[in-house]
């Protein structure tokens, strides 16, 4: 399920690009049982507004759970904090998008990475309210489409 999640969020970027008559690339990082991962999708593109990285998480419920939605290494080092030190060293924006399964129609949103760190320092998780205050990717007949790389305006 996650995989499938992650290949349509790989094609909603490329479709964004195309759309926009952009230059860039997003593509999914192959897993390997005994390579590390850091992130999922890495989108790359000479406008440096679209160097990001993307993890993605499908989850069934209404909440993103640091401890059940994400792992810890061999280490015992959280996953957010592997993915904050990849972001930091390659100079990349990251963005977590999740796909919200099991409350009717699914539905998919991307939270800067900034945020994803403000609830892990505060809460436990994050709840899908938060989410829907970020950036949409709409559903649609052909799959999810991103209109923008901005958080629509709040109410």
């Amino acid at each position: 399920m996650a995989n499938e999640f992650e290949r349509a969020v790989v094609i909603c970027v490329n479709r964004y690009f195309t759309e926009h008559r952009m230059k860039g690339f997003a593509y999914r990082l192959k897993q390997a049982q005994f390579n590390t991962q850091y992130v999922d999708i890495l989108v790359d593109s000479p406008d440096h507004t679209f160097y990001f990285a993307i993890e993605c998480k499908s989850i069934t419920g209404k909440r993103l759970s640091f401890t059940s939605n994400f792992h810890k290494d061999k280490d015992g080092v959280h996953q957010i904090d592997n993915i904050s030190g990849f972001l930091k060293y390659t100079g990349r924006q990251g963005f977590l998008a999740a796909e919200f399964r099991g409350n009717g129609p699914r539905e998919a949103h991307l939270m800067p990475w900034e945020m994803v760190l403000t609830f892990f320092d505060l809460q436990a998780s994050i709840p899908l309210d938060e989410f829907r205050k970020c950036i949409p990717l709409e559903r649609t007949s052909y799959g999810y489409r991103l209109d923008s790389l901005t958080s629509p305006p709040s109410d």
